[in-house]
């Protein structure tokens, strides 16, 4: 249409101004980074009597260093319009912490300044920027690969196009990281510290997803000389660059300085670990357990180490220990009902023979047991608890972890056995009419409970914690969310050995075994979660063959580019590359595709690659696309860049 910008995601309102209004009523429930940036533009008509249009979309990765670079942006929008010059960009909204806002006014001026949690105007200062600078990178970083921002409209581009970029980045992040724990932290994290936080996470994915973290390095060494914790990045990032020696002495001279820093300790556990030092890894473990009970990933990292031990029962007794955080929602926007969506695909991708879309219809639709299993929709720290838990599983098998759970905790026969004998001890008691002399003393009686337990599987956890004259020896009482989990558990693994004993009967009878592309992917997902990846691997190239699913591309370029099959991972790229090119997913790097491709450049070397793309002789549009991640490997210098 005429009124729409060429290639760009809108969203028009009905109201002139109402996201705007919306955005400025949410920001106080923003409580971290912040969803993804806001651009809104008004249109205006050189014919007079023409109603004004306002419209929107998402955003990240543009430079928000000052209102100019903004500005910058808004005007590129100017070049847009669909074929059409009597539309111009009047104003714009961005929303970074405090909401830094710019309008730009064509023809006219620039303005810039910030709003409060009440509407309120400020004038926006350096500090303000460099804030503002910084919280949109960490947002093109961290939000490039979230499945939560799946959003309709929702623009991305590289945040960080070039070397004096970067510098600048890390300019920013040496200035503001004494602040980085106000931005918060993932989910699992309770209390946000200098090492632990969005910002820091930010860091270790734009140098981790490269391989190259010679950066970092020199970063971490600056703000080592203030804080000793700082060593845990700082040993992170050696033992990334293959310089193990100095890992370890940053850690022994750090750890003499601040011996009870979990973030320290927990550098030093998983470096033993992966020399199989599981035994040293033990005592360390436990020791940051005791410096630091209230975190939950001190819990859960005792409780890897003692599955490395094959010690399942304290492993098990260890997760229940785990404190578990209530997950809370990400923040969103929350716009008014569009009065119109405006989402085009670029010529090239229509014309390219390689663009796919979800698919529709019959191979959308799922069986309902395999649609509600309820681990998809686990968060935080009960979803990484339940990873441990599958873990625990794929070790063990589910009946030996049912065995090992009866040995560690009360389970519900143990309980009416107690809860009988009991009886008959009160009994007893009132047949010898003792209970008068207990009143006349004014010793209480203790109250037995009647049984709540929902199913014969979970324990009498409410109950016993009351009933404080039973007896159980060493056994624990287990936390009613694990009791949850293995309910979880029992689910997925009652739909998986369906699954592999449905399939093995019709590969018996030689008949073909029917599943819709959307049931292949969840199946997928399924063998992931319970360790599978072989068959995981198998139910997603299933899924291919009657559906697209950029789900499942994915997750196969991950498993092609850990097995090294660089004809695969490189075909799953070009299908994701594409997919994400119409969704306006614009980013080079950092990406999980970019990361999974850095990891196939540092195993077979950078000109293989290229020859095996040039081989596979894509559309020309297509090809430009890919040659993106190369010509980034080259100009970073990405390790394998110069074989």
């Amino acid at each position: 249409m005429a009124d729409s910008l060429k290639d760009i995601p809108e969203f028009f309102e009905t109201e002139l101004g109402e996201a705007i209004i919306a955005r400025t009523d949410a920001l106080g429930t923003f409580r971290e980074l912040g969803p993804p940036d806001l651009c809104h533009i008004i249109k205006v008509n050189a014919k007079p009597g023409i109603k004004e249009l306002g419209s929107y979309h998402y955003i990240s990765g543009v430079d928000a260093s000052s209102s100019a670079s903004l500005a910058a942006y808004l005007n590129s929008l100017t070049y847009s319009m669909d074929d059409t010059q009597s539309w111009f960009t009047k104003s714009n909204s961005w929303r970074i912490r405090s909401d830094v806002r710019v309008e730009v006014k064509i023809p006219g001026g620039v303005e810039s300044y910030y709003v409060d949690v009440r509407g309120e105007r400020h004038e926006a200062t350096a500090e303000i920027w460099q804030e503002t600078y910084l919280s949109a990178v960490l947002r093109a970083i961290l939000y490039s690969d979230d499945s939560y921002y799946r959003l309709a409209g929702y623009r991305k581009v590289d945040p960080i196009l070039n070397l004096s970029a970067e510098a600048r980045f890390l300019e920013a992040v040496e200035s503001l990281f004494w602040k980085g724990w106000q931005l918060g932290s993932k989910p699992e994290i309770q209390v946000a510290t200098s090492v632990h936080n969005h910002l820091t996470d930010g860091v270790m994915k734009y140098f981790g997803d490269s391989f190259r973290f010679a950066p970092a390095i020199e970063l971490f060494k600056k703000l080592h000389k203030k804080d000793p914790e700082v060593g845990a990045l700082l040993a992170k990032a050696y033992i990334g660059q293959n310089e193990e020696i100095k890992a370890v002495k940053v850690l022994y001279e750090d750890l003499k300085s601040v011996s009870m820093s979990y973030p320290l300790i927990h550098v030093q556990v998983d470096f033993l670990r992966e020399k199989g030092e599981y035994n040293m890894a033990l005592k360390l473990a436990k020791y940051a357990v005791d410096t630091t009970p209230s975190e939950y990933l001190t819990w859960a990292k005792l409780t890897e180490v003692y599955i490395d031990l094959n010690d399942y029962k304290n492993a098990l007794l260890t997760l229940n220990s785990c404190p578990m955080f209530t997950y809370n929602e990400r923040d969103m926007h929350r716009m008014p009902a569009a009065a119109r969506t405006h989402l085009p695909i670029k010529p090239d991708i229509i014309s390219s023979g390689i663009m796919e879309e979800d698919s529709v219809g019959r191979e959308s639709e799922t069986d309902s047991n395999i649609s509600r299993l309820p681990a998809p929709a686990l968060h935080g720290t009960f979803s990484k608890a339940y990873s441990l838990l599958t873990r625990l599983a794929n070790a063990l098998g589910w009946d030996e972890l049912l065995r090992c759970r009866s040995q560690v905790f009360v389970m519900e026969e143990e309980y009416r056995m107690h809860k009988a004998q009991e009886g008959n001890r009160r009994s007893m008691v009132k047949a010898d009419d003792l209970d008068q002399k207990l009143k006349e003393t004014s010793i209480a009686e203790p109250k037995v409970p009647e049984p709540s337990v929902e199913k014969p599987t979970q324990t009498a956890e409410d109950e016993l914690k009351e009933e404080v004259s039973f007896s159980f020896g060493n056994k624990r009482l287990c936390e009613r969310w694990l009791d949850n989990l293995f309910m979880v558990l029992y689910e997925d693994l009652r739909i998986y050995t369906f699954w592999r004993t449905e399939s093995a009967h019709y590969r018996a009878q030689k008949i073909a075994y029917r599943k819709t592309g959307t049931e292949w992917e969840l199946l997928g997902d399924l063998g992931l979660r319970l360790w599978h990846e072989n068959e995981a691997k198998e139910a997603y190239e299933f899924c291919l063959d009657y559906k697209f699913s950029a789900k499942a591309w994915m997750r196969l370029l991950e498993i092609y580019a850990k097995e090294g099959n660089t004809q695969k991972a490189l075909l799953a790229a070009v299908k994701l590359t594409v997919y994400h090119e119409r969704w306006y997913h614009e980013i080079v790097y950092p990406t999980e595709i970019s990361c999974n491709l850095n990891s196939l450049i540092r195993k077979a070397g950078l000109s293989k690659m290229q020859n095996i793309l040039t081989s596979m002789n894509l559309p020309k549009p297509v090809q430009k696309l890919m040659t993106r991640y190369f010509d980034y490997g080259e100009l970073f210098k990405v390790e394998g860049y110069e074989l």
